[in-house]
């Protein structure tokens, strides 16, 4: 059995000792206080009646006070055990409330803030579909998108930031981790552009001018890529990240060299023309990314599950 500090007796020259006394003493004490009898209090706590006479004399013994005394109407509490009775059931009741804790998370009842870390391609790729689902089945739930910064790291051990998604290489070490899906390379045009036709090849690729996104991970491969196949990549428009961009397609000849997740999602958006890539660039995945403090944690395991699903149903 566990045990709890209680204060015993002391006096304004001597402050009272810190000693521990067991739970099943306190309990043994108020059952003794509310049956006003040991056999009583035995029979209510399942004991033998000698183990409850002897776990009172234990009480007695730490408290230098008889505590209960017998009497024609039973054994009536010293003031010791009068004073004694509330913090000692206030205590037992604390106790009780931990041990009966749940752990267990109902989104149809939680009302709490989701903080999500993800980059601008997962705004557009995964947040609708996991606000969507959010909506349907925690609707006392808000989500909260959050930036990718070098202050993720902690974000995320102080639970700042719940969850990170997307291609994050800083939370590779020291953190747990969930593959979502793969990412291979597609590009992306005009559906009416002037010269390019099915497939796309590579000398239709280098002859073209093309947008560059300056943000996201991933852009690091692909420069990778171009430059140790000797590629010729013509950058006719930076942009740091997706906003504007089907638009900007769909009114330019302009070619862009995307991740599939996000170029599929921007074609169907904007009646855009999909190619494959007309040389190989580095796959890569997309993770889910959580500290080991919030890993048995069930809002966090639930948002996890929830993330999980979806990749697979998408």
């Amino acid at each position: 059995m566990g045990q709890i500090d209680i204060i015993a007796n002391g006096n304004d020259m001597n402050p009272p000792s810190l000693d521990l006394i067991d739970i099943r003493l306190l309990r043994l004490f108020e059952a003794i206080h509310d049956a006003g009898s040991v056999t009583r209090a035995a029979e209510a706590l399942g004991l033998a009646q000698p183990t409850v006479s002897v776990g009172l004399g234990k009480l007695r013994e730490h408290f230098s006070d008889p505590l209960f005394v017998r009497t024609p109407e039973g054994m009536l509490p010293t003031p010791l055990a009068d004073t004694l009775i509330t913090p000692v059931r206030d205590a037992l009741q604390a106790l009780r409330q931990i041990s009966g804790w749940r752990t267990d998370f109902d989104p149809v009842t939680a009302t709490r803030v989701f903080r999500i870390a993800m980059t601008d391609a997962s705004h557009i790729t995964l947040l609708p579909t996991i606000l969507s689902e959010v909506r349907s089945l925690a609707p006392g739930v808000t989500l909260e998108a959050a930036r990718i910064d070098n202050d993720l790291p902690f974000a995320l051990q102080n639970g700042e930031v719940d969850l990170a998604l997307g291609l994050i290489p800083m939370l590779e070490a020291g953190f747990f981790q969930q593959t979502l899906f793969e990412q291979d390379w597609i590009c992306l045009a005009n559906p009416h552009h002037p010269r390019l036709g099915t497939p796309l090849t590579l000398t239709d690729y280098q002859r073209e001018g093309h947008i560059g996104i300056v943000s996201g991970t991933g852009q690091t491969l692909l420069e990778r890529s171009v430059r140790e196949q000797g590629i010729d990549r013509r950058i006719a428009l930076r942009l740091p990240g997706f906003l504007g961009l089907a638009s900007i397609l769909a009114n330019s000849d302009l070619i862009v060299t995307l991740p599939r997740h996000i170029g599929t999602t921007l074609a169907e958006l904007g009646g855009l023309s999909v190619y494959e890539c007309p040389f190989p660039i580095e796959r890569f995945s997309v993770k889910q990314h959580w500290h080991g403090r919030y890993h048995h944690d069930p809002a966090n395991r639930w948002l996890r599950a929830l993330c999980a699903r979806l990749s697979l149903e998408a």
